[in-house]
């Protein structure tokens, strides 16, 4: 008996000791979920018998798992008290998930003081007691780094689609970033578990082809399948998930091309998850159950529970080595609380885990984690294309380098055939044969813009299709859409647009540009000047009419009173001889018909045989003389401008030749690029044009190019068209006889259009410069504008001087019809003088008139008898003195006269040499 007592004595105290340790090593871990059977659970549990098996200090945790009412609060309270009450071991307390049963939840950790763990996204406008610690990233930060990524990824025009309102705070810092600026950020709530599809037609209608989307991960793949369902997931559409589990979808059944952008916490590579997920498959084929989660397919909240219980274990291990652990049931109605709950709590904000899955732990005063890296991917790419961390900022950290993106940019164009919008005009696009049903650009359309967008898909490896619409594209402000190529770009029918397209402001706004392919500007297209109306009679248009009769009225008038002043000046009556320095009569050579025809010399410049010797003749002469030269050197200056005129028709040489002008109307294509140029401009000269322009009736606008060019062809009006240079020029080529009209009015250039902010915008740019340093776009430009013109080339224009070499006939025909005329006048009067003259003859002879009239005729055509005889009665003429009437004596000869004697016109000498 003795012994025994003293072995109880010795053993039991041993035996005690043993069972007190092996109770103090012994800890139980709390999760509450709303859901049965999910991986976060699986991950609850295997990490905990994980260290349980693998501790190697005799710690054990044991997991007690409660299901919690979705939402019912009350409920939720009585089963948390409960467990506290009746687990006497009971360390932390891990979740709920929801956010209406946390806060209770919450609450009566903080009363009890026992650890509150949570790994699900929790609003940051109330700070949580310090008992408590969140895993998931603080709401403000990821908020921030969503914001940063947006910022990075340069959308300046989006929709925002959420499907609970808490959305709003995750994306407060997205809702921050438009300006007054930019164009409004669309936001529009998902109806859950119900049709999108009206919400996302609207948003394709409205032109939005970049959208954020928030909802639960598990509601993705329907609301996407929508989308597609009114065309809204094609490429370039883009979308951004902020579900941090959208990397774990499979998207092969929505077999789309948009562009899918995901947010991840974590690498599902790590070595360390990929350990886990074995435990998880080992301990559940124990149970005959299969695990079919992989690490692709490993949700953010299982990893987060992993990190969370690990550090939970390793504070508690840490902490009870020091000083033990004690826990114990407490009653939520008492005021009962565990001592070593913040002991536990402060323990985990300051200790760092080694090899975390869901990157570096940090955890601010409140148990908020302040510390994690954003991994951005993309759908079907598994490479990480940017990292942020809050210690970033709004700097974010860019993974990949210029060609790895280039690399995934291009391999995201080539996977689709690439829509491209254009319009039939020559030459940009033709078409070849519209009966041909195949797909074949090349036997369907030709042109610029096929031979462009071919070199461009061959240096980009993609494919492409042709979609024919209407117009460039214009605005339409009450409905507030755009139209033609803008409009199908803007409204993802089409991911590229190229045709005669010009890069303008308003369309800036709609749609991306490339670099130019073409430089251009707006110029004036008219046919080219033309000779006018042969006028024979043209030599009279330098005088008017009325300074013609003035002229002719001045020439008689003064005619007459130079006649009268010699008459009366004593210094034009002088001796009838020369020789005789005595003169008992004087005569005065001006009679009419002299004057008349001194003045006539005088004006056209030819002179006189007799001039005026009196001092007031000399001077009513020179005054003459005076009117003579300017009349005749403006007559002669203005003819040959007068001719030239006649010669060349119409000219305009510039935009103020046309604006000053009333005869020729000039418009522009009706709401295009030049017509927006002449009307939102507020340079005065070409709000000068647009007034005028504007102001025609009927209307001087065209709805297509080739329509102005008819109108200016027409002989039958003069127009003038405002025509982008490029186009012009074709033109011409084709016509002769167009030309354009003074220097370019502007300077501009056709590019290729592309959604906003598209990510392949940088490749086609590098295209376009790559085949402009080749020279290949102007080959290519050369080629349909000239070497494919089915027509045979213009005549080489002659030069300036060759032109001014001389006028035709058909300008100075009237000068020789008024010489004709004049000539045949004169030798009419010439003929009836000759019968005049044998008349007398006849008379006086007594000889017969046809006797005489022969005799005079034969003697008028002898053209080699240069001397006539004079008449006898003429030889035996009275005394000079009676024979001094020069009108009295006739000086005319006959035939009949046998004494020859030179001929001598003056009545004076012929008394003289008798």
């Amino acid at each position: 008996m003795s012994q025994l007592v003293l072995y109880l004595i010795l053993v039991l105290p041993l035996v005690v000791t043993a069972q007190r340790q092996f109770y103090e090593n012994k800890f139980t871990i709390g999760a509450l979920f709303t859901k049965e059977n999910t991986d976060a659970e699986l991950a609850f549990k295997y990490a905990a018998q994980w260290h349980s098996l693998y501790s190697g200090d005799g710690t054990s945790y044991s997991t007690l798992v409660q299901k919690l009412p979705e939402g019912n609060t009350f409920a939720s309270s009585k089963l948390v008290c409960n467990m506290t009450k009746t687990q006497n071991r009971l360390i932390a307390i891990f979740g709920p998930d929801s956010l209406k049963t946390s806060a209770i939840v919450q609450s009566i950790c903080k009363k009890l003081e026992i650890p509150h763990i949570q790994t699900s996204w929790q609003p940051s406008t109330n700070y949580p007691p310090i008992i408590a610690l969140n895993f998931y990233p603080a709401a403000d930060l990821l908020a921030e780094g969503f914001a940063t990524i947006l910022k990075h990824m340069n959308w300046k025009s989006y929709a925002i689609t959420y499907q609970r309102d808490e959305a709003l705070i995750r994306l407060q810092g997205v809702l921050k970033i438009p300006e007054s600026t930019d164009n409004p950020v669309t936001v529009r709530q998902l109806v859950q578990h119900g049709d999108n599809r009206p919400l996302f037609k609207l948003l394709k209608v409205s032109g939005i082809t970049k959208i954020i989307m928030d909802c639960d991960t598990d509601d993705i793949i329907n609301y996407l399948q929508q989308a597609k369902e009114v065309g809204l997931l094609n490429y370039p559409t883009s979308y951004l998930l902020t579900s941090l589990d959208a990397h774990t979808l499979d998207y092969s059944v929505l077999d789309t091309s948009a562009n899918i952008t995901m947010v991840r916490l974590f690498d599902p590579s790590n070595e360390h998850l990929v350990r886990h997920l074995k435990s998880w498959e080992v301990g559940e084929m124990r149970s005959n159950r299969n695990v079919a989660t992989t690490p692709e397919t490993v949700r953010t909240d299982s990893a987060l529970m992993i990190d969370a219980v690990n550090l939970l274990i390793e504070a508690v291990n840490h902490l009870n080595k020091t000083e033990i652990i004690s826990p114990r049931p407490m009653v939520c109605e008492e005021s009962d609380t565990w001592e070593g709950g913040y002991r536990i709590a402060a323990y985990m904000k300051e200790h760092r885990l080694a090899n975390p899955i869901t990157g570096p732990i940090v955890f601010d005063q409140f148990g908020r984690r302040i510390n994690f890296n954003l991994q951005l991917i993309e759908l079907n790419s598994n490479l990480v294309k940017a990292t942020w961390c809050p210690a970033n900022g709004t700097r974010l950290n860019i993974t990949i380098n210029a060609k790895q993106r280039q690399q995934m940019i291009l391999r995201s164009l080539q996977k689709q055939r690439i829509v491209v919008s254009s319009k039939l005009v020559d030459p940009y696009l033709m078409e070849v044969n519209a009966s041909h049903a195949s797909d074949s650009l090349t036997s369907r359309y030709e042109g610029y813009a096929v031979d462009l967008i071919e070199l461009v898909a061959r240096e980009l490896n993609f494919t492409y299709v042709f979609t024919i619409t209407e117009s460039n594209g214009n605005y339409d402000e009450s409905s507030g859409l755009w139209n033609g190529v803008v409009g199908d770009v803007v409204n993802g029918v089409a991911q590229l647009g190229i045709c005669d397209l010009t890069i303008t402001h308003q369309r800036r706004q709609a749609v991306d540009f490339s670099n130019p392919f073409m430089t251009l500007g707006i110029s004036i297209l008219y046919k080219k000047p033309t000779p006018g109306e042969a006028n024979m009679f043209a030599f009279i248009d330098p005088l008017a009419q009325d300074v013609w009769m003035y002229t002719a009225t001045a020439y008689l008038g003064v005619s007459v009173v130079l006649y009268l002043i010699a008459r009366m000046a004593p210094g034009d009556w002088e001796s009838s001889h020369p020789c005789d320095e005595n003169p008992t009569e004087l005569e005065n050579a001006w009679n009419l018909g002299n004057a008349l025809w001194l003045t006539m010399g005088s004006i056209m410049t030819q002179g006189c045989d007799i001039l005026p010797k009196g001092i007031s003749s000399r001077m009513a002469v020179s005054m003459w003389w005076f009117f003579s030269l300017l009349m005749t050197s403006s007559y002669t200056a203005n003819l040959a401008a007068y001719l030239s005129k006649e010669r060349l028709g119409v000219s305009i040489n510039s935009v103020d030749d046309l604006v000053a002008q009333n005869k020729i109307k000039f418009g522009t294509l009706i709401n295009g690029s030049t017509y927006e140029f002449f009307k939102e401009s507020n340079y005065s000269k070409y709000q000068a044009v647009w007034n005028k322009m504007s102001g025609f009736k009927p209307s001087t606008f065209v709805g297509k190019n080739h329509e102005g060019v008819r109108k200016v062809l027409n002989k039958n009006q003069e127009y003038a068209f405002f025509m982008e240079s490029a186009s012009m020029e074709y033109e011409i080529s084709k016509q002769c006889e167009l030309a354009e009209i003074g220097d370019w009015l502007d300077s501009k250039g056709y590019g290729i259009a592309m959604p906003t902010d598209a990510p392949y915008r940088g490749e086609i740019n590098g295209a376009i410069l790559k085949y402009q340093e080749s020279g290949a776009l102007q080959t290519l430009k050369k080629k349909w504008w000239k070497e494919l013109i089915k027509k045979e080339p213009c005549e080489i224009e002659e030069t300036d001087e060759k032109k001014d070499d001389g006028l035709k006939l058909a300008n100075v025909g009237g000068v020789f019809i008024v010489l004709g005329f004049g000539v045949t006048i004169s030798f009419c009067i010439a003929v009836v003088e000759f019968l005049w003259n044998a008349k007398s003859i006849a008379s006086q002879e007594g000889v017969g008139y046809c006797e005489v009239l022969k005799s005079e005729v034969k003697f008028a055509v002898n053209f080699w008898v240069i001397k006539k005889a004079v008449r006898a009665e003429a030889k035996q003429s009275t005394p000079l003195p009676e024979a001094s009437h020069s009108e009295e004596v006739d000086d005319k000869g006959s035939f009949f006269n046998l004494q020859i004697l030179p001929r001598i016109n003056s009545s004076r000498s012929i008394s003289a040499l008798s």
